[in-house]
């Protein structure tokens, strides 16, 4: 049986990769490809959160490039990359959880909402956790502990 008074706190994401307005979209398309995350939350200095994007934020400017792989597309495709920022592309509308927030919280903003990730702020909004549909399913199909501990009687 899942516990719904269990705090987003306990199940979130801390080790958060995140960007800010001022990036380059060339170097979301980095951080996607070599991490296997689909949302990145948007910070401003000091940690405040002024956005997200996500990969399919990011699919959508590749998919008005060019089809054809010439030396000179590409090179074009990547100066469009680099001059475009962040903040000309990400979400500014973004919900917010509380780490004191329960699952149940959560869950219905993700039903409502169709989001598939929602940063976890202080109560200054300083990023502090990402909560994300994986996190949620992992909490909600997790083996309970004397399932797995190996010196539990059978």
């Amino acid at each position: 049986m899942i516990d719904k008074t269990t705090k987003v706190a306990q199940i979130m994401t801390t080790n958060v990769l995140f960007v800010r307005p001022s990036d380059s979209m060339e170097r979301v398309g980095e951080i996607f490809r070599m991490n296997n995350i689909h949302h990145i939350p948007v910070i401003e200095r000091g940690g405040k959160v002024v956005g997200m994007i996500s990969q399919v934020d990011y699919h959508k400017i590749l998919h008005g490039f060019t089809l054809f792989k010439t030396e000179k597309s590409e090179e074009y495709n990547k100066a469009i990359l680099r001059s475009l920022l962040v903040n000309e592309v990400m979400t500014k509308q973004v919900a917010k959880l509380s780490p004191e927030d329960s699952v149940l919280v959560a869950a219905g903003y993700f039903r409502e909402n169709l989001f598939h990730a929602i940063p976890v702020v202080d109560g200054g909004g300083i990023l502090v956790g990402i909560l994300t549909t994986y996190d949620m399913l992992n909490f909600a199909f997790a083996e309970p502990a004397y399932l797995t501990d190996s010196t539990a009687p059978r």
